[in-house]
């Protein structure tokens, strides 16, 4: 473990056969040169593009090199320049997208029940994005391409590959019918195509990691899906690491790397984080990232436990662009003076978050994120509590409290768990749906029983001494409908508010919702025990609408289950803190970032301006272990602490963007 390098770039070469003179500024001297300054020490480069060029002296396909390549071993240069100064260089392939191929092979394309080739991408045409169907005549044709760059590279010079594009695809083609219909699965069924496109994706990276292994023991593989999630299990023993494609601005969103990484972390195996020097999305030539914004988004990952990787596309003559490289070397000369103390990090959390994506089925086909569960890491991180993403597999009992997000289906294995980690002092906070039979209406995790889904589209809630406590006490609405549940063995907190009739029919009021009648109506928070129940889908509604007080409400029904929290402090909510420990070290990392994503742009969420904050006052559980120093990594200077309890305290006098406390024990 603990072999990845912390600093990589990710060199995309997508480049058009239409384009002349391709390479003919490269000089490997100037390459290696512009990486060492930058602070780079890994850069993934291409063997063959989307186009479907190859960037290496092919001895297989000659007539595949890029036509107007000026440099035919270009790779070889990059990779002997690389090695030259201690910089890996692992081997970009695509996989599904290959323009050459769409044109000249259609016969391996997939293709719907219509018998249309399938666009992933949905862009017209020009473009490469027909996706290739693996169980085509193109396996054979992509293993003779591994094996050539194997003969040509040499085993002793490839740190690695890196194999793009690897999607669950709707296939109907003549091979795939026929493969599927002698497993089992029901061809004229698109839910039955999905499930075997996924079985046929696992076979496939298991084919290529046994072949990749047997030539080239031990180098490092990756299969890239632009996702990593609870589908990846069945196939992540073919993967040396993984990499998390998350490039904020280009469609992921700020919210996606720390939701990955949370669940990705726990896999057993090292991480990276992917953005990209683009201002937007992969292929945004000419164009950078805001400094603010590529400092945190690399930050975030040493937060999270993860490696940094950056998308950048080499210029078609070869030449790495000055600003992208002064822009990347500001952040990874920082990166590589806090990398000691991320290196081996483990986090340290205090509450799981059961992950909805782990149910999603083949129907669930392209679902991305589930809403509930963005709107439990935004609510938790906002909250500054520490924890992580799981799956039903994961051993319960290292977490203090397990949250149910909305959606996680019901099923006895599931309950059966939740009930053993319960009775072995476990804490739950369940919502909705969650683990809920909506078949049978029992209930008996939290003691309720399910009736019907609300008759209101909108109703409310009253918050209580104990359930929204510092709420005025008046109603609130929630946006989204609830669940009618009756208490049948558990304390009602806080009961639904019905409105005077529902907007429907000939009745409404206003532009809106009706107000609040002011009749109670069903119970909108149970307890039983150490299980405190949600009738509404609350964190989706956090993720859709963001009110105040659906986050104040679930921080009071925390409070009520937990007696001692990781860390908090007196800043903005916009503060994101992670808490991790080097055990080697014998010390604590506690890392605070403070960047704020805007909305600037009609569809792009980006960072620009980093706003200091002062004068902020930390509270950091330390148990019983005794304290040797604590210091600000970014000068070393020691900070004065009061201990109290299981907690030290301290202040610090400015944080500007990401800053890093040391505690040391002895």
């Amino acid at each position: 473990m603990n072999k990845l390098r912390y600093r990589q770039i990710h060199l995309d070469f997508h480049t058009s056969e239409y384009i002349p003179s391709v390479a003919e500024n490269f000089n490997a001297d100037d390459f290696s040169k512009t990486l060492k300054d930058a602070h780079i020490n890994s850069i993934t480069c291409f063997a063959r593009c989307h186009h479907g060029y190859l960037y290496y002296p092919s001895k297989l396909q000659p007539e595949m090199i890029h036509p107007s390549l000026t440099k035919k071993d270009l790779l070889l240069q990059q990779i002997e320049a690389c090695h030259k100064y201690d910089i890996k260089a692992p081997i970009y392939t695509t996989v599904q997208w290959d323009g050459y191929v769409a044109r000249n092979h259609p016969e391996w394309l997939a293709v719907n029940e219509e018998g249309n080739y399938i666009n992933s991408q949905d862009v017209p045409e020009p473009h490469f994005y027909y996706t290739i169907c693996l169980n085509s005549g193109y396996r054979e044709y992509f293993k003779n391409h591994l094996q050539d760059i194997i003969d040509v590279v040499g085993v002793d010079n490839i740190d690695g590959f890196f194999m793009d594009i690897l999607f669950k695809v709707d296939c109907h083609c003549p091979k795939c019918v026929e493969k599927m219909t002698k497993l089992g699965f029901n061809p004229k069924e698109k839910t039955d195509r999905i499930a075997y496109s996924l079985e046929m994706l696992h076979e496939f990276k298991s084919e290529i990691t046994n072949f990749i292994n047997e030539r080239v023991p031990g180098t490092g593989i990756f299969y890239n899906s632009s996702h990593v999630g609870p589908a990846l299990k069945d196939s992540l023993k073919e993967y040396s690491h993984l990499e998390l494609e998350s490039l904020p601005s280009g469609g992921w969103g700020y919210m996606h790397f720390p939701t990955t990484v949370r669940y990705a972390r726990n896999l057993g195996k090292e991480i990276l984080g992917m953005t990209g020097k683009f201002h937007t999305y992969w292929g945004d030539f000419h164009s950078l990232k805001n400094k603010a914004a590529l400092e945190f988004e690399c930050f975030q990952m040493l937060s999270m436990n993860a490696g940094c990787s950056i998308g950048d596309q080499l210029d078609p003559r070869g030449k790495l662009s000055a600003g992208a490289y002064d822009l990347i070397g500001h952040v990874y000369k920082q990166v590589e003076e806090k990398e000691p103390y991320c290196i081996g990090a483990k986090a340290l959390t205090e509450i799981a978050v059961m992950t909805p994506e782990e149910y999603y089925t083949a129907k669930d086909h392209d679902l991305g994120l589930p809403p509930a569960l963005v709107g439990t890491v935004r609510m938790l991180q906002e909250l500054s509590y520490q924890f992580d993403i799981i799956d039903s597999t994961t051993d319960l009992l290292k977490y203090k409290l397990v949250i149910l997000p909305d959606a996680i289906d019901y099923s006895p294995r599931l309950e059966n768990i939740l009930k053993e980690y319960i009775s072995n002092g476990g804490k739950v906070i369940g919502s909705y749906h969650s683990c809920i039979d909506t078949t049978n209406g029992t209930g008996n995790l939290y003691g309720v029983s399910y009736r019907q889904e609300s008759p209101y589209y909108r109703d409310f809630i009253y918050p209580n001494n104990l359930i929204g406590k510092d709420l005025f006490e008046e109603e609130y609405v929630m946006y989204l409908r609830g669940a009618e549940v009756e208490a049948t063995d558990s304390m009602i907190l806080m009961n639904t508010i019905k409105p005077y009739f529902n907007r429907e029919g000939k009745k409404f009021c206003s532009h809106q919702h009706t107000p609040s009648s002011g009749e109670k109506g069903y119970p909108a928070v149970t307890r039983k025990d150490n299980v405190i129940y949600f009738s509404h889908p609350i964190f989706k509604t956090y993720r859709q609408y963001s009110p105040i007080w659906c986050k104040m409400i679930i921080k009071d029904a925390i409070g009520l289950l937990l007696d001692e929290k990781y860390v908090e402090h007196n800043g903005p909510s916009t503060i994101v803190t992670t808490m991790n420990n080097q055990c080697k070290e014998n010390r604590d990392i506690l890392h605070v970032l403070h960047y704020i994503a805007e909305k600037r742009a009609e569809n792009l969420y980006t960072i620009e301006d980093i706003i200091p904050l002062v004068n902020i006052s930390f509270q950091v559980f330390v148990g019983d272990k005794e304290i040797a120093d604590i210091f600000n990594i970014s000068d070393k200077q020691t900070i004065e602490y009061k201990r109290k309890g299981n907690y030290i305290l301290f202040t610090a006098d400015r944080i500007e963007g990401h800053e890093m406390f040391c505690i040391e024990y002895k």
